[in-house]
């Protein structure tokens, strides 16, 4: 068994070189970066911290946290992937 063979089997797709292909990926990172956020939101909303009182800047500087957070980790869940594929093979007029 190659591995080098295997390892090619597993490649990421990788994005046309055409602008408008640069721009949907743009737009769908975008997407995923609002439904990482939403999962982050849910999933801290309960969040208790022992060190900070309960103050308004603490809850818009843990927002911005999240949002900055779900913004640089967007393309890597694989939502903006699923999508871009999707659309790229529905024939998309972007």
């Amino acid at each position: 068994m190659d591995i080098g063979n295997i390892n090619a089997q597993k490649a990421l797709p990788t994005i046309g070189s055409k602008e408008s292909d640069k721009l949907l990926r743009e737009k769908t990172d975008q997407f995923e970066s609002i439904i990482v956020k939403m999962m982050l939101d849910e999933a801290m909303k309960d969040e208790k911290n022992l060190f900070s009182t309960n103050d308004p800047g603490d809850k818009i500087f843990k927002s911005m946290y999240r949002e900055e957070l779900s913004n640089a980790s967007a393309g890597g869940f694989g939502f903006s992937q699923m999508l871009f594929e999707h659309l790229t093979q529905k024939g998309v007029k972007h």
